[in-house]
C-alpha cells in the first residue's frame, strides 16, 4: 500500500498559519513507525510539482523535470494509438486574464466545457496543428492528446503549476518552441470571435481563450506495467489548494488523517508493507515499512519531533 498525498503542505502564508493548529494523530503515529528515505528536493518554480515527481518514480517513469511522458502514457493505454511511437502532449483548453503588468492562468481545465464544445473547437483546430506535424486525438471534454516530434525533448509546466499564476515564466523556451508559440497565437485569434465563445458569454461563463501544452514526451523503450500496483492519490488537499481555500484544505487534512493514514497505520501494525508519500510545492518526502530496534522504539517515543515541522519543510 503507498498513498501519496499531493499539497501535504504550501508555503502560501494562509498555509502555513494553519499548520501549528493541524491535529493530525495518526499521521504522527504513523511516520514514527516508519523509515524516512532521502528527500526529493525542488523548487516552486520547477516545471513539474514534486508529487507528478513521485508519482512518476514510483510507476516506473523517467522523472525528467517538465518531461513526465504522462500523455504518451495516456495514449500507450489506448489500442488504437498504443502502435504510435515518438512523443506526445496534453492540450488543454483554458482561460487566461491578462491585465496591464501580466497574464495568469485564471481556469484549467475548463470546469462547464462540455462534450459538444470540446469536439467542435477541436475540428476547428486540427486542421492548424495538422500543418505543423502535429496530430490532435480527442481524449476527454477541453483536454487532447497531441503526436508530433516537436515535443520531443521539450519541458512543459503542468498545469498545477499555472493555476492562478503569471504565466511568464512557464512559458516553452526550448529550441522547438516557437512553433508552439505561434500556435498559441493562432488559437487564441481563432477563439476570440468563435461561435461557442459568443455562446458561453451569453450564459455567463468563461470563454476559452487559450491553450496550453503539459505531459510533454516519450516513453522509455521499457514503459511501465500498466497491471503493476500504482500509488493511491489523493485528491482533495490539492482540489482546496488550487483554489486558495486553506479552511477546506485543513479539514481535507483532519478527515485524510482519520480515514486513509488510519487505515495505513492499521496496516502497519499488522505487518503489512506500506508506504507514504507527502508532496509540498518545493519537496516530496517518503517514509517505508521497517523493523524499528529497541533504541529507534524509545526515541519515537520521547523525542519524536512534531509531524506539522515536517511539514512546513516540503
Amino acid at each position: 500500500m503507498h498513498l501519496l498525498i499531493p499539497y501535504a503542505a504550501s508555503h502560501a502564508k494562509a498555509c502555513v498559519a494553519l499548520l501549528p493548529g493541524l491535529k493530525l494523530p495518526y499521521l504522527q503515529k504513523l511516520s514514527t513507525c516508519l523509515a524516512a528515505q532521502a528527500r526529493d528536493f525542488g523548487d516552486e518554480m520547477s516545471w513539474s510539482p514534486p508529487h507528478e515527481r513521485a508519482l512518476a518514480g514510483a510507476m516506473g517513469l523517467p522523472v525528467t523535470d517538465g518531461q513526465l511522458p504522462w500523455a504518451a502514457l495516456e495514449a500507450s493505454k489506448r489500442p488504437e494509438l498504443a502502435h504510435l511511437q515518438g512523443a506526445w502532449a496534453f492540450v488543454t483548453l483554458c482561460h487566461w486574464r491578462a491585465t496591464t503588468h501580466e497574464v495568469t492562468m485564471r481556469q484549467i481545465p475548463m470546469r462547464d466545457l462540455s462534450a459538444a464544445e470540446s469536439d467542435t473547437l477541436l475540428a476547428a483546430m486540427r486542421p492548424f496543428f495538422t500543418q505543423d506535424g502535429i496530430t490532435l486525438y480527442p481524449f476527454e471534454a477541453g483536454r487532447w492528446l497531441a503526436h508530433g516530434r516537436v515535443f520531443d525533448g521539450l519541458p512543459s509546466a503542468s498545469p498545477d503549476r499555472v493555476l492562478g499564476r503569471n504565466l511568464s515564466p512557464w512559458m516553452p523556451t526550448a529550441t522547438q518552441a516557437s512553433t508552439l508559440i505561434r500556435l498559441v497565437s493562432e488559437m487564441q485569434m481563432l477563439l476570440y470571435t468563435h461561435p461557442i465563445n459568443e455562446a458561453r458569454e451569453a450564459r455567463g461563463a468563461l470563454t476559452v481563450n487559450a491553450i496550453w501544452f503539459s505531459g510533454t514526451g516519450a516513453l522509455p523503450d521499457n514503459p511501465p506495467n500498466p497491471a503493476s500496483a500504482h500509488p493511491v492519490m489523493t485528491p482533495t488537499l490539492r482540489e482546496a489548494a488550487l483554489q486558495d481555500d486553506w479552511a477546506s484544505w485543513a479539514s481535507a487534512w483532519h478527515q485524510i488523517d482519520a480515514t486513509q493514514v488510519r487505515q495505513m497505520l492499521d496496516a502497519q501494525t499488522r505487518g503489512e508493507s506500506v508506504q507514504l508519500t507527502l508532496c509540498g510545492e518545493r519537496h516530496a518526502q517518503s517514509w517505508v515499512s521497517q523493523t524499528p530496534t529497541l533504541k529507534q522504539k524509545i526515541r519515537n517515543i520521547f523525542s519524536a519531533p512534531p509531524i506539522q515541522g515536517t511539514l512546513e519543510q516540503l
